[in-house]
């Protein structure tokens, strides 16, 4: 085990990717009575700090996949290690060992503060009978989980307790005002989120803790930015902390509250949420009726993707009916599969086929409209089709009018949000242009030869499209 030994003391083995790393979270996931496994758990006990402190990282790392009490037996010796950042890891272990109980005991006998709160921060909701214990930080986390579950006959004690808590247990927990903030959002208590951001903000000494609750509240409702960015910038202080400026930043991705009061932002040095995310669209070439249909030509009728098929088909669509091939490469990339390209070929098939294809059109687009990766493309989509859209309005006013965020997966909250406003954004374009274009569709040959494929296809008839 001399490389074993060797990697943990050099770092290689807590190196994401190195193949140290590799060769013994393979070894000990795979028997973790191995070799391996009986060295790691005797190099958490190395006299060298950095040692041990390895050690308990690879350790933690391998503990998702079922209880280990041997690494919990390791974690319980940690938890008194001169080293606080050894106590951290040791802490995080015994919990994630599947030592749950042993961690409660560990709560109620150990008097380390650090210790104690890592603790209960692992421990979760299993804490919240611990409303009285003698140290803030675990107070406030035991309140947290109390106020999961309960009734709102009980909430104002709860609050109060928090309230009275936060400032104290801020010396030990990190992130007070956003783990508060994310149980409010989740409890849908909006208004009261902003009450508790009004009263943090207005103390100097619990500023940061205001800042990060005004946070997780403009990561949780959409109206969170125009409420609170006000607030954010009268309490700012003479220096900008990094909580402040955090908070700042992500209000400013709210463009309703770049509109409502960018004044307030213009006058004071922050750093916006960069502005240029998005789906890639690139400039759009424009195309002869005669090179789009050529380009077409030399794509087989089943063509799955087509990058520019918006000025493709426009162009021969601004010439004149398509042709019975080309129609039928419109209609596979219309109705084959969800994503971008059905999303903005859907005006281009409406414009082909005539009003008698919108209601296949609109249930295909409406259940994507709120799909953070492609909804924007089905939005774009009805803008394009104006009136015609009319009967998905509904669906569209009620994106435009949730409260909350709809619900996105990026590597940041900050990211999360910027979906949720590029949603809103184009949902809000969307509307626009449905009720304000009056033009109309005009049923022409083509249309009955359009709906000729759609029933054709709709058979099972592949000749059709031969």
């Amino acid at each position: 085990m001399k490389w074993l030994d060797e990697a943990v003391a050099t770092g290689d083995a807590n190196t994401p990717a190195h193949p140290s790393r590799i060769a013994v979270l393979n070894a000990v996931r795979a028997d973790r009575s191995s070799p391996e496994a009986v060295r790691l758990l005797r190099l958490a006990r190395s006299a060298d700090p950095a040692v041990r402190l390895g050690a308990f990282d690879l350790l933690l790392s391998l503990v998702h996949e079922g209880p280990w009490p041997e690494a919990g037996r390791a974690a319980l010796r940690g938890l008194c290690d001169p080293e606080e950042p050894v106590r951290r890891l040791a802490a995080q272990l015994l919990v994630y060992a599947g030592q749950r109980e042993r961690a409660l005991r560990a709560l109620a006998e150990l008097t380390d503060p650090v210790v104690r709160t890592v603790l209960a921060e692992c421990l979760g909701d299993d804490i919240a009978p611990l409303r009285d214990d003698p140290l803030a930080a675990v107070r406030f986390l035991a309140h947290l989980a109390a106020l999961k579950a309960a009734p709102a006959t009980r909430r104002p004690d709860l609050d109060a307790a928090l309230l009275a808590d936060a400032r104290e247990a801020g010396a030990h927990l990190a992130d007070v005002g956003e783990r508060w903030g994310w149980v409010l959002s989740r409890l849908g208590r909006e208004q009261h989120a902003y009450e508790v951001v009004a009263h943090f903000l207005a103390d100097r000494q619990t500023r940061d803790i205001g800042a990060g609750l005004a946070r997780a509240a403009c990561h949780a409702w959409r109206a969170a930015p125009v409420e609170l960015l006000p607030l954010l910038v009268r309490h700012r202080g003479q220096e900008l902390g990094s909580a402040m400026a955090a908070a700042l930043t992500t209000a400013s991705i709210s463009e309703q509250a770049l509109s409502a009061h960018g004044d307030l932002l213009a006058a004071i040095e922050f750093t916006p949420y960069p502005r240029a995310r998005g789906p890639w669209r690139g400039s759009a070439p424009s195309y002869a009726a005669a090179a789009a249909a050529e380009l077409l030509s030399n794509r087989p009728v089943g063509i799955g993707r087509l990058s520019r098929a918006p000025e493709i088909f426009g162009a021969l669509l601004d010439e004149g009916p398509l042709t019975f091939r080309q129609a039928a490469q419109l209609y596979g990339l219309t109705f084959e599969r969800p994503g971008r390209i059905q999303g903005v070929c859907a005006p281009l098939w409406l414009r082909h086929a005539g009003p008698s294809a919108l209601p296949r059109l609109l249930g295909l687009m409406t259940p994507w409209l709120g799909d953070y990766v492609i909804g924007e493309f089905y939005l774009e989509g009805l803008a394009r089709m104006g009136r015609h859209a009319l009967p998905a309005l509904p669906a569209v006013t009620a994106m435009i009018e949730r409260r909350t965020r709809i619900p996105a997966n990026d590597s940041t909250p900050d990211g999360e949000m910027w979906l949720d406003e590029r949603l809103l954004r184009a949902a809000l374009e969307a509307r626009d242009a449905i009720l304000e274009d009056g033009g109309g569709t005009t049923r022409t040959p083509a249309h009955l030869v359009a709906e000729a494929l759609v029933r054709g296809v709709a058979a099972g008839q592949a000749s059709l499209l031969g």
